[in-house]
């Protein structure tokens, strides 16, 4: 490896330096170093700076957390060391060779600028950057997102006044000219107003006497930026987008504002005024879109799960509103609450409903009938909009999650004095209950005297410990992720009951311990790191793996949006990256490593 072309041509098969010229490779070659180091050697500890990108060619080297835990064990094609130069901070790990190893070295301010020129390194290495961009950047999204496909086409011969009835009563603004496949021409209302109507064309005419011959076009390939700048250039409205000679779609001045308007709020503008679950379906069936969306934007997991399921919690009271419409207003108060992802605000592309009213102690066994009927009608509801039943009846619909508070204040108090596995398992889902709509006042009261009485019994405290190391990270013995053996998802990992939600549960034990009304995952976790519960290092790593988690599972639902499919929660690593796969795997250690201090009595802090 000491000489520059062997370096050059290393670099050249590891991404994302492949994505660089020869030129850039051989000055990268130029300021890059190789170096052999043995066993035992310490490169880098706590608190130093670190001065270089490390990227393996051959050997082991272990990464330790501050406790000495082992973080991760990296062999040849991973980098370490950028975790430290990108936040511009002391070293936080240990890095120690395991075996004999060669490497080569890149310079930290070269590392930086990479990063800073090239949007694939900034993309690899620079994951939080990324995530933390505000706002959607229209002009760099492909044409293809954006466009209408399947635009009218008409034939040449048509009469320009039925091709006019035809815009009018479709409502657009134009219709493409040509047979199958052949596309000559595109005619606009403008063509209309300027050519009929103020030069007095005969409207019997045929189309083709006043379409555009051979417009303007993209390829789907384009970016909205390209569209932009030609219809300014040429002062057009309507671009045909050709592929290979066949129009597959058309980008129009409308087609561009809906883009930029769809956004959460726009999507629950619309649930809070449809006047059935028929209207509603029709909204939130664009939920995957504005998953994708929000993703490529760059928005972050927390904020994107908040939208999502704001259109979700808008649906669940327009609903209570359109039963109460129905039924007629209540006998006594109540309050519909959310437990569950709907609970904790995560909510993404794949959601079933976990939902329980608590009624008021006024309530009479004659009242009941009404809100049995409620429930029935919302939780229908919410299922033909896409929200499908809970599959374990955790629901308004059950009578045992349809209650006064005086029973609910019950069920609390005996899964706190008799944590017995199905106590841990339900006070588990209903500490994540978070009120919907109705009068709040009756969950305030009962979930302050909750948490006191749940974190001042170290019995159930430790019952619900043990209980949330049911849930497990997927890592294998040989350094690698553990997958599904055999099913439908072989090869695969879930990405929530073994990613996301050992997370889920610690964060729940952390606000059990320190009385924190949160209930969001990444909420709990910052308010425990505030409270003292959890340890500023061992928070800000935990937090670290949870946002990679959470990111990669949003993404790889996005993945499967664009390819058609309904997204889910399986992913599979083949498809990542070294670099992908290795602080994936750093990310399930480090949940593995907390779930493990947890479960041995030491506590967060230690």
């Amino acid at each position: 490896m000491p000489l520059p072309v062997d370096l050059i041509r290393f670099l050249a098969s590891v991404h994302p330096y492949d994505t660089l010229t020869e030129a850039e490779l051989s000055a990268l070659a130029d300021k890059a170093s190789v170096v052999d180091e043995t066993a035992g050697t310490q490169l880098f500890t706590i608190g130093d700076d670190v001065e270089f990108l490390y990227l393996l060619v051959a050997g082991e080297v272990e990464i330790l957390d501050e406790s000495a835990a082992p973080l991760s064990l990296l062999g040849p094609r991973n980098s370490f060391g950028e975790r430290a130069i990108l936040r511009s901070e002391k070293a936080s790990r240990t890095a120690t060779v395991l075996a004999d190893a060669t490497m080569i070295r890149i310079p930290a301010p070269v590392l930086v600028d990479l990063i800073a020129s090239h949007a694939a390194f900034a993309k690899f290495f620079d994951r939080s950057r990324r995530a933390q961009s505000k706002g959607r950047d229209l002009a760099l999204v492909p044409v293809a997102e954006v466009m209408t496909r399947e635009p009218v086409i008409c034939p040449p011969d048509m009469s320009i006044r039925t091709a006019a009835a035809l815009m009018h009563t479709r409502r657009i603004s134009s219709v493409c000219v040509g047979g199958e496949p052949d596309f000559i021409g595109i005619a606009t209302l403008r063509d209309l107003n300027g050519k009929v109507i103020v030069a007095g064309a005969d409207p019997t005419a045929p189309l083709s006497s006043i379409m555009t011959e051979a417009p303007l076009a993209l390829p789907p390939n384009a970016l909205v930026t390209d569209v932009l700048h030609l219809m300014v250039e040429r002062g057009i409205g309507h671009v045909p987008i050709v592929e290979e000679g066949r129009l597959v779609g058309i980008v129009t001045q409308t087609d561009l504002t809906r883009a930029q308007a769809m956004t959460s709020a726009d999507l629950v503008g619309r649930v809070a005024k449809a006047g059935d679950a028929t209207q509603m379906a029709r909204v939130t069936a664009e939920i995957p879109q504005l998953l994708a969306q929000l993703i490529g934007s760059g928005s972050r997991h927390e904020v994107v799960t908040r939208l999502i399921t704001d259109i979700a919690d808008t649906a669940t009271r327009r609903l209570l509103a359109l039963a109460e419409e129905a039924f007629g207003p209540p006998p006594v108060p109540y309050l519909w609450l959310a437990c569950g992802s709907q609970g904790r605000q995560e909510q993404t592309g794949v959601s079933d409903q976990d939902n329980c009213l608590i009624l008021s102690d006024d309530v009479t066994e004659a009242d009941m009938g009404y809100f049995e009927g409620l429930a029935r009608f919302v939780c229908d509801g919410l299922n033909a909009i896409g929200y499908v039943y809970c599959p374990g009846d955790m629901m308004a619909t059950n009578p045992r999650w349809r209650q006064p508070l005086r029973v609910w204040r019950g069920y609390f108090n005996g899964w706190i004095a008799k944590p017995n596995p199905e106590a841990q398992m339900l006070a588990s889902v209903m500490f994540d209950l978070r009120p919907i709509g109705g009068d709040r006042s009756l969950f305030d009261g009962l979930h302050a005297e909750t948490l006191k009485a749940a974190s001042a019994n170290s019995i159930f405290v430790a019952h619900m410990v043990s209980n949330s190391l049911k849930h497990y990270p997927p890592l294998g013995l040989l350094r690698g992720l553990a997958t599904i053996r055999a099913g439908e998802h072989r090869n695969q990992i879930d990405m929530k009951h073994n990613g996301v939600v050992p997370v889920t549960d610690l964060g729940r034990i952390y606000a059990l311990q320190g009385q924190l009304a949160a209930v969001n995952t990444r909420a709990r976790l910052e308010a425990a790191i505030e409270a003292g519960v959890l340890s500023t290092s061992g928070g800000a790593d935990l937090i670290d793996a949870y946002d990679l988690i959470a990111t990669m599972r949003l993404e790889d639902q996005v993945t499967q949006i664009k390819a058609g499919q309904p997204p889910d929660n399986y992913l599979d690593p083949a498809t990542l990256s070294d670099f992908e796969r290795s602080h994936l795997r750093d990310a399930f250690v480090v949940v593995k490593t907390m779930q493990s201090a947890a479960g041995s009595g030491k506590g967060a802090l230690s």
